[in-house]
Order: C-alpha cells, then structure tokens, then sequence
C-alpha cells in the first residue's frame, strides 16, 4: 500500500492504540458499540475515515464487538452519484486494512459493505463479520431489497445463515428490511443462532420501522441489537433513526443522535440481557 501522508497518519494512529492494553472479556459480559453514523452519500473516502474513527473510538472504550449501520461505506443514495462501477468482489484494499485495523484493535466488526458475487457479477447489499485476528468470518446479503429506486441496483440475497461469532457462537444477521419476514429471523433461529445483529437505514415515518423488530425477538426468543445512522442523504432524513436494543418484543434502549455517535453497551452473556441500562456515548 501507497505510504501517502493519510496512511502514514493511519499508522501513527494504530501505533497509539496498539500502546493500550486491549479490553479483557470476562466471562460474563461482552461491550458492543452500536457505530450510530452519519455517512455522506457517495464520499466513499469519508466514510471510511469515518468508519476507522470509529473502530478506534469504540476500542478506546473497551469495546469487543462493533456493529455499523446500513451502507456505512457508500450512505443510502449513492448510485445516482458515483454509479455501482466501483463495488467489486470482497475484501478489497479497503477492506483488507480494515481488517488489519481489527486485527490491531482485537475486536469484531459488523460491517455493512457492497459486494460483487465474483461468478455471477450481480451487486448486493452486505454485511460482513470480521473477527479480531482480521479474518472474514461470514456474511449476508440482504433479502428484502427495493426492487425500484434507492436499492434498485442491488440484487436479494437467498439465504440467511448464521455466523459464528466469539463468544455469542452463532449469531444470525438481518439487514434493515428483512426484519419485516418472520422467515428469516426463524430460520436464523431454527438454525441455531443465539442472538440477532442487524445494520439498518431505516428513519421514522411513513413507511418507517413498526414493531418489526420487537416481533422478531417475540417470535425467535433471541435478542436483536440494531445499529442504525443519522444524518440527512440526498433523499432520506435518517436524523431521528434509532438504533435499539430489543429482547422478548420490548425495546430495552432506543438510542438516537443528530451526528456521528458511537453507544456502547454491555451485554450479560450468561442472562441474555443488558448489565445495565446505562450506556455510554462518544460523538464523533
């Protein structure tokens, strides 16, 4: 990779982090940072800072786990602006160092990412799981795409298959509208998955999340952490978005922001349950 003045900068970052002691898991708790972002549209350059500040925010914090919202790298309406020609097969140089900054940092990133199936050439919508020594674990595409506009040139992903994430095990992975499908948080479900990790765009209003994700917790039994984003996009206002934490079809937090904001939570892994209800907030 280029040494360009940005990587060098990078590197000096990483080296302050390496300097910290990374976050010990205990037995029972594992520290999840819900990555509450507000992406430009088509800034792919921004929004990958964005995301590496992110990941060495929510480190600082102690955190094990990070999830990002929905189309982080690109925003939500993108195409029109920069066109689809740039998303290629997976993992590709960006995304190679963000691995390599998991690896550094030794946590686990949800990541939300277009990709191109390397045999078919067709375009989804992505969530890939990095492990903390930098490996790709698994992914998902998503099921529930708009067929016209904003989504129009991503193709449906078939099958939801859970993902082995330490030290959850299993954990099933919707994105934003696939909660709307029973079949797909059951078949997670039936599959063996523990808990339920979505990355979402998904403002309020008209057509905006209504009990979707409390019914996918009452129908499986597993808990769903959500990350939404904030911010405006060219045709969307996702200021109000909430990213939430849900178990048995009741909302345990409901977090919102008006700018980049990271909320880390710990979760009880032996109760299945927050450890507190407090949490902390980091805006960016």
């Amino acid at each position: 990779m280029r040494q360009t003045g940005e990587y060098a900068k990078f590197l000096t970052v990483i080296t302050i982090i390496n300097n910290h002691t990374a976050p010990t898991m205990t037995t029972r708790t594992l520290r999840v940072a819900l990555a509450h972002l507000a992406p430009i549209p088509g800034d792919l350059a921004h929004n990958r800072h964005l995301v590496e500040a992110a990941l060495i925010a929510a480190a600082r914090a102690g955190a094990h786990w990070i999830v990002t919202p929905e189309l982080i790298v690109s925003g939500y309406t993108f195409a029109d602006s920069i066109g689809t020609e740039w998303i290629v097969s997976q993992p590709d140089p960006w995304m190679t160092t963000l691995c390599q900054l998991a690896a550094r940092l030794r946590m686990t990133v949800f990541l939300s990412h277009p990709e191109q199936d390397r045999r078919s050439k067709k375009l989804y919508n992505s969530v890939f799981v990095i492990t903390p020594n930098g490996a790709i674990a698994g992914s998902h595409r998503k099921i529930n795409t708009l067929r016209v506009g904003s989504e129009s040139w991503s193709s449906p992903g078939k099958d939801a298959v859970p993902v082995p994430v330490h030290p959850v095990g299993n954990v099933g992975i919707l994105i934003c509208a696939d909660a709307f499908s029973p079949r797909i948080a059951g078949s997670l479900k039936a599959q063996g998955a523990n808990l339920l990790v979505s990355s979402a765009a998904w403002g309020p209003g008209l057509h905006g999340p209504n009990g979707e994700w409390e019914r996918c917790t009452k129908d499986t039994g597993l808990p769903l952490m959500l990350c939404n984003r904030t911010g405006p996009d060219r045709t969307l206002d996702f200021t109000a978005a909430e990213s939430v934490v849900v178990k048995d079809g009741q909302r345990l937090l409901s977090l919102s922001s008006k700018r980049s904001t990271i909320f880390i939570i710990d979760w009880n892994l032996q109760t299945q349950d927050l450890t507190t209800p407090q949490y902390q907030r980091i805006d960016l």
